[in-house]
């Protein structure tokens, strides 16, 4: 069982830099954060052990992929109980289209981030999603320039 950590200074800087930067080896992780290398990879270690660090992983230029297409669906289904919200839920996993799946609370029930190579395939996908079970209602808006997308915390 995982025992809650409290983070210092060091421990900060440790996520500040990986989150930057998830390549770093542990030798420079460590000279970044003031620590020789066997510490270093202890705390490493610690922070993953205790969920700070859910993994590692290489972000990529969609747009240079021919993933040119970005689009937020918002979902209101027809039923709210557990099984229906569960149910949906789990068709989202299997959509590739689909990059992010928020719930909300309020008048839409999910928010999703979807990526096609063109619009022809984006309408293939709303089609796929308006005839999913228990989807009542769905508006989408087609994405026009990317202002911010850092997708990190503001360590």
């Amino acid at each position: 069982m995982n025992r809650p950590i409290s983070l210092d200074a060091v421990d900060w800087r440790i996520l500040s830099e990986l989150q930057t930067d998830g390549g770093l080896t542990n030798v420079e992780l460590a000279r970044r954060v003031g620590l020789t290398p066997p510490p270093c990879l202890r705390r490493v270690q610690a922070l993953r052990d205790a969920g700070f660090l859910r993994g590692y992983r290489a972000i990529l230029d969609y747009e240079k992929l021919g993933f040119s297409v970005v689009c937020f669906a918002f979902v209101q289904l027809a039923s709210q109980a557990q099984g229906d919200l569960g149910g949906f839920s789990e068709k989202v996993a299997t959509w590739p289209q689909v990059r992010e799946c928020w719930a909300l609370s309020g008048d839409i029930d999910y928010i999703l981030k979807c990526v096609t190579s063109d619009l022809a395939s984006l309408q293939a996908f709303i089609n796929e999603l308006t005839g999913a079970p228990n989807v009542r209602n769905l508006r989408t808006a087609l994405t026009i320039q990317r202002v911010k997308d850092e997708g990190m915390v503001p360590v």
